[in-house]
């Protein structure tokens, strides 16, 4: 059965401790799709100009954050990796001219473990994490997300993580969204459901409140979208699965894509 590829907001690390309306969201999700046999993750929190692919048979987990709860830098998620399924993608890659580059003892960042643990917490589905380069453009990022296209039909889940609204320095102390951040997921929804891409790829152009939204300096947290949705290709469509927010300039959303 062809998977569904997912952008999954991963929001503050602490979402691996909390229980809320989004981390039991994502329990459920992970009920629901069961057990794939692997699990391929674009995350906002390896930016690297070169594609990167991790190759480890087992992964150790990076605390990659800090100033936070003791109790966070004792979590691990050891998932196994998986280089059979790391060296099918480096051979799509290949296929379409990417110059890509396999990792060796990285582990796994933030961005994949937090939303994972919540996912499929028992930690037994193989696991190759993915970097994105922030500085492709648009276009170029949906195109790496299709080579991939393919692993959707051998069982493996596809998942961008990162942040739509991702504005750090604009935390605030309560939950609810500011304006410009409501007025920024909804522009995006509306171009996602219809599958505008020449608007999504201008979206630094035409997007409101863009600047706040997706600062210059987040720009990742916004890009692994167009990672998964080049790998939803051919069906073109787009579900909005759940849409919430932290600290008022955090949005936690998941969107589906098929």
């Amino acid at each position: 059965m062809k998977l569904p590829a997912f952008f999954i907001a991963h929001g503050s690390p602490l979402l691996a401790l909390e229980d809320n309306e989004y981390t039991r969201f994502l329990e459920r999700l992970g009920s629901d799709l069961g057990k794939p046999r692997g699990i391929v993750v674009f995350s906002a929190h390896w930016d690297s100009p070169q594609q990167l692919i991790t190759v480890d048979a087992q992964h150790e987990t990076q605390h990659d954050f800090y100033g936070f709860p003791e109790e966070m830098y004792k979590l691990t998620y050891p998932a196994p990796g998986d280089p059979a399924l790391s060296s099918r993608i480096s051979a799509l890659f290949k296929d379409s001219n990417l110059c890509h580059q396999p990792i060796i003892g990285r582990g796994l960042d933030h961005g994949v473990w937090v939303i994972l643990k919540k996912m499929f917490p028992q930690a037994d589905i193989p696991v190759v994490a993915l970097s994105v380069d922030s500085m492709r453009s648009p276009a170029e990022q949906y195109n790496i997300g299709r080579m991939l296209a393919p692993l959707r039909d051998e069982g493996i889940l596809l998942i961008g993580s990162g942040g739509l609204v991702h504005n750090l320095r604009l935390l605030k102390q309560d939950d609810q969204p500011e304006p410009w951040a409501l007025d920024f997921d909804a522009w995006i929804a509306g171009r996602l459901e219809a599958w505008d891409l020449d608007s999504l790829f201008a979206f630094e152009k035409q997007a409101p409140h863009v600047r706040e939204a997706v600062p210059a300096y987040g720009r990742e947290h916004f890009v692994p979208l167009f990672y998964v949705m080049g790998a939803a290709d051919e069906g073109k469509r787009a579900q909005l699965m759940i849409q919430a927010y932290q600290y008022g300039t955090l949005s936690l959303n998941c969107w589906m894509v098929d």
